[in-house]
């Protein structure tokens, strides 16, 4: 399947692109397409690749007033020779596809959601930087378009597929994070909405994350909605916890229950773990183990994954009631092992023995 194409009558020049290039931040600048894909009738109407710019939205579109929204995020990544390819990207289609159950939307096929990127990346491929730290963001999103203040699931949606060059998450190197014990708010409960990827779930989590930085920490760690005991996620990553050290580490992850997203990254890196001969688990971690793991020794490293930072350390913890450091504070081997080798991975620098890999544009 192809897509039309309406190419922007003023693209960035070469130079423009260039300076952005060089420090591009997150999600600061965009590129000069993106995609639009209409549902009307009960059906996808034709793909197409058109000019970045503002959406007009009629005040009275559903999505504005019951947040029917969700969204996805993965990367694009320039290959050693000189190709493009982004990873795993069936995993985020079929994943957009359970949020749209979740919110009683249109399921976008899986084929129009990767034609999406590869359309947008083979217009834009110059966007993808050289340098091997860096990548082009993803960003596919979705709204309800109809228009009426009828409480019920929409009738009409409007998919779109925008793109942003990212630069290293940790441009000075990887840096720890300190984290906050969330008991004042719940992020997800049973039967909510905890495993779509929708934006109601991140604007209810950015009051915690704001007394979290009113607490000094950089990001808040979300407990279950019942006892507040058991750990979930930290902020809108998966967590993972390092027993032991050396080739006998055990590496365990929250379990997910239906109130966690079950993370492409998540997913990736206990296949990997195993890979590296690490004994790996789904289970579950109270505040006070964790708290006791430290204390202890047996509890060594902490960290957290996605795919903005693909894995961020833990360094610190914080509650109500007290603090304590992780293993040493830095960056532990067995978390540094599992980045790289994840990056290597995604970057063309290591054999992709997963197939995980999918070629967008090639040299």
């Amino acid at each position: 399947m192809s897509f039309s194409v309406r190419r922007s009558d003023s693209p960035r020049s070469a130079e423009e692109r260039a300076a952005i290039l060089a420090a591009p931040g997150f999600g600061r600048y965009f590129t000069d397409h993106m995609v639009r894909i209409e549902f009307r009738d009960g059906a996808w109407g034709e793909g197409v690749v058109e000019p970045y710019g503002p959406l007009t939205v009629d005040p009275a579109s559903m999505a504005l007033h019951y947040g029917q929204t969700i969204f996805e995020g993965l990367k694009a990544y320039r290959q050693p020779d000189g190709g493009v390819a982004t990873f795993r990207p069936l995993e985020n289609a079929r994943r957009f596809q359970r949020s749209a159950q979740r919110l009683a939307m249109a399921e976008l096929p899986e084929h129009l959601f990767v034609e999406s990127i590869r359309s947008l990346v083979d217009i834009d491929r110059e966007w993808v930087a050289r340098e091997s730290d860096d990548s082009l963001y993803l960003r596919p999103f979705m709204i309800a378009s109809e228009v009426g203040l009828g409480v019920k699931p929409a009738n009409a949606y409007t998919f779109l597929l925008i793109a942003s060059p990212a630069g290293p998450y940790f441009p000075q190197g990887v840096k720890p994070v300190s984290v906050w014990l969330s008991t004042e708010y719940t992020r997800a409960a049973p039967g909510g909405t905890g495993e779509a990827k929708c934006g109601g779930n991140y604007a209810a989590s950015l009051i915690a994350q704001a007394y979290a930085a009113d607490q000094g920490c950089d990001q808040v760690v979300w407990l279950d909605a019942t006892e507040h005991r058991w750990v979930e996620e930290m902020g809108g990553m998966n967590l993972y916890f390092v027993y032991g050290s050396g080739s006998s580490a055990r590496i365990l992850t929250p379990a997910l229950t239906g109130t966690l997203l079950p993370g492409v990254t998540r997913d990736s890196l206990l296949t990997l773990a195993h890979d590296l001969g690490y004994s790996t688990e789904e289970g579950k971690i109270s505040t006070d183990e964790w708290a006791a793991g430290n204390a202890s020794g047996e509890l060594t490293e902490v960290f957290a994954c996605g795919t903005a930072a693909v894995i961020t350390p833990v360094g610190s913890v914080k509650h109500a009631h007290g603090s304590w450091t992780v293993g040493t504070g830095e960056p532990g081997p067995i978390t540094m092992q599992l980045r790289e080798k994840l990056l290597d991975l995604q970057t063309g620098r290591a054999p992709d023995e997963h197939n995980w890999m999918h070629q967008l544009v090639s040299a």
